[in-house]
């Protein structure tokens, strides 16, 4: 079966946003190389647009709209930092955006969706469905309906933070990525090995949500019911059918971390590196610290992928 993206995707889909996008810096500590004993490169998409890497699909799918689409606008479903991406690119772009979120996601991402120029509408993630509730919305009011991962415009356009660093810091031996629905996975792991082929590349998720790991291992899509995990970003059930297929083909392997370790990881950039991090970005952080990685003389990058956290929230965590 012919995969849904190609690195000509992700090239096209840079050139397309470049205008909208920041090219995000990448950071080092030496400390935190000391700690792992590798040369670590973050990719910090916690100062991308909007504070994640979600802006670069949101503008991917969103300038291909055709002049029908861009008339009646855009629905999506997210827990967040999509939302948020959407939200402003429609805004961008002068569209409409409807948004679907759930009644319990941090209130500055469903704030910020607000103050984006998003109708936000709110819904049980324990008890609903959100697709469900996208695509009536879509079909009752013609809206185009952009998946927060799972859709091959989404995938393309957030590749191209991976395409960006190794274009700056060269070849890698280890690249660690945050997995939730796999959007950014799937997309930095087909970047990663078209430019570096002998790259390894782990997806990275939380341990009360490990779906994509199960997937991974059994060679098929796992349900799982919502996860209760800090790392909001990744409370996904499953991964996606477009997605699943390339991480299948590009991705090394799976890991899980606990909340404990985000925790730990959020600790570590804010005190060390003046950074702050939500719990979700802090995925592939929480990994490489890790004893039982081993990543010592690699040359290792490591997506940091937003930075939205209510500050009172990211206080209580750091000092419980």
């Amino acid at each position: 079966m012919a995969l849904s993206i190609s690195y000509e995707d992700i090239v096209t889909a840079h050139q397309r946003i470049q205008a909208y996008i920041h090219q995000t810096p990448v950071l080092q500590s030496t400390t935190f190389n000391q700690l792992v004993g590798a040369e670590v490169f973050f990719k910090a998409e916690n100062t991308q647009r909007m504070g994640a890497f979600k802006f670069r699909g949101a503008c991917n799918a969103l300038l291909q709209f055709d002049e029908h689409q861009k008339k009646k606008g855009v629905v999506t479903f997210s827990s967040g930092n999509h939302a948020q991406a959407i939200a402003l690119a429609a805004r961008e772009l002068g569209m409409r955006a409807v948004i679907v979120m759930p009644q319990d996601a941090p209130q500055i991402k469903i704030d910020a969706t607000r103050g984006y120029g998003g109708e936000v509408v709110l819904y049980d993630r324990y008890t609903e469905d959100r697709e469900a509730i996208g695509q009536k919305l879509a079909q009752e009011q013609g809206l185009t309906l952009i998946p927060p991962y799972d859709h091959p415009h989404v995938m393309a356009g957030q590749g191209t933070c991976v395409k960006e660093l190794i274009e700056e810091v060269g070849s890698l031996d280890y690249l660690i990525v945050p997995l939730g629905g796999g959007g950014l996975l799937s997309g930095a792991a087909l970047a990663a090995k078209t430019l570096v082929p002998r790259c390894t590349v782990l997806g990275v998720e939380p341990e009360a949500g490990n779906d994509g790991q199960r997937s991974f291992e059994s060679g098929s899509i796992v349900h799982i019911d919502t996860p209760k995990t800090i790392a909001d970003g990744a409370q996904t059930q499953h991964l996606g059918q477009y997605t699943f297929p390339v991480i299948q083909t590009y991705v090394d392997a799976i890991h899980t971390v606990s909340d404990a370790e985000l925790v730990a990881a959020m600790r570590f950039c804010a005190s060390r590196m003046k950074t702050v991090v939500e719990p979700t970005g802090c995925l592939g952080i929480a990994l490489a610290m890790q004893v039982n990685l081993n990543l010592k003389g690699k040359r290792v990058g490591i997506l940091i992928s937003g930075g939205n956290v209510d500050i009172q929230r990211f206080a209580q965590l750091l000092l419980a």
